[in-house]
């Protein structure tokens, strides 16, 4: 015990980012957490703390050290809270990250479903397009499009996305609509910064392949951004199905390359690997999947999206 009380000083003090601070919050004397920590790196025979009269900072072993002892902390929550009420009800705060469009359009009203189900459940929720380390930000759960990360991760598939390429009605009857993949480069392409940004890649029906260089006058990190320009006429976009399909189904977009699709990805759900996986991260993902597994809405049905070019502008 004496031990695991050296190893909270340690993590309140990482926390807090001084020794006088974690000792307020832990209602001890700053001798009593100096004196744990010390012991605890002299156990360890390293240092975990630099220490100076202006900063605290992790060492190369301390951070690594201080990743861990924030798990076993966190598993040692759950498991007391499991045994004392001998049912793993979910509750406490889930801290999750997920893409801005798909957890704007797909996860919030999941959470609001969840949380008429599990209203001892917390949401603090990272909305973000950029690759976040779920270790590192102390994060419980990323919902993720494509690429899943880390192996040391364990995903889970909940849902599939296809790329649709699109543009307005307008933007077509401008400058013409592309017959084949080979035409795209003449057109103003809008390009996603975490995507493929330089070459598209389509493959045909008959197993054809196709990869062509784009270029346009925007790069943007927000697929929303990049949809919402292709529909005011900007130019032609390539983004998932589940950020264009009510722009395609409303008509403000159309779906073009008919002969031609983009590249299906699969949407997990990414937690760090653990023994002892928490109520509220277990069932809320059990929920996502189960959810997702009967209404992925934002597919587009094929044959809807080729009624959708019937009445696009002709070739030029």
């Amino acid at each position: 015990m004496d031990r695991l009380r050296a190893i909270d000083s340690f993590v309140r003090v990482v926390e807090t980012g001084s020794f006088a601070r974690a000792a307020d919050r832990l209602d001890v004397s700053v001798s009593a957490v100096s004196r744990q920590v010390a012991d605890l790196e002299a156990h360890l025979g390293s240092r975990l703390l630099n220490r100076s009269t202006r900063r605290l900072s992790l060492t190369e072993t301390g951070r690594t050290f201080h990743e861990r002892c924030v798990q076993l902390l966190a598993d040692l929550e759950e498991a007391e809270r499991e045994a004392s009420e001998h049912l793993a009800v979910p509750r406490g705060t889930l801290r999750m990250t997920c893409s801005v469009a798909f957890g704007a359009r797909h996860i919030a009203p999941a959470i609001a479903d969840y949380s008429a189900r599990y209203p001892q459940v917390h949401f603090d929720i990272d909305l973000s397009d950029r690759f976040v380390d779920l270790v590192d930000a102390g994060l419980d759960l990323a919902v993720r499009i494509g690429a899943v990360g880390s192996q040391s991760l364990i995903a889970r598939r909940i849902g599939r996305s296809t790329l649709v390429c699109c543009a307005s009605p307008a933007y077509l009857e401008r400058v013409g609509v592309p017959a084949s993949p080979d035409e795209l480069p003449r057109h103003n392409c809008l390009v996603y910064a975490y995507g493929p940004r330089e070459a598209w890649a389509f493959g045909s029906a008959n197993g054809d392949i196709a990869e062509v260089r784009v270029a346009g006058n925007v790069l943007a990190t927000n697929a929303e951004m990049l949809a919402s320009l292709a529909v005011a006429g900007a130019g032609i976009c390539y983004e998932p199905d589940f950020v264009v399909a009510p722009d395609i189904r409303a008509g403000r977009l159309v779906a073009i390359l008919a002969q031609w699709r983009g590249p299906g990805v699969d949407i997990h759900a990414v937690y760090p690997s653990r023994r002892h996986l928490s109520a509220k991260v277990r069932s809320f993902v059990d929920y996502l999947a189960a959810r997702f597994a009967t209404r992925q809405e934002w597919q587009l049905d094929h044959a809807a999206q080729l009624e959708s070019r019937r009445d696009r502008p002709p070739a030029q």
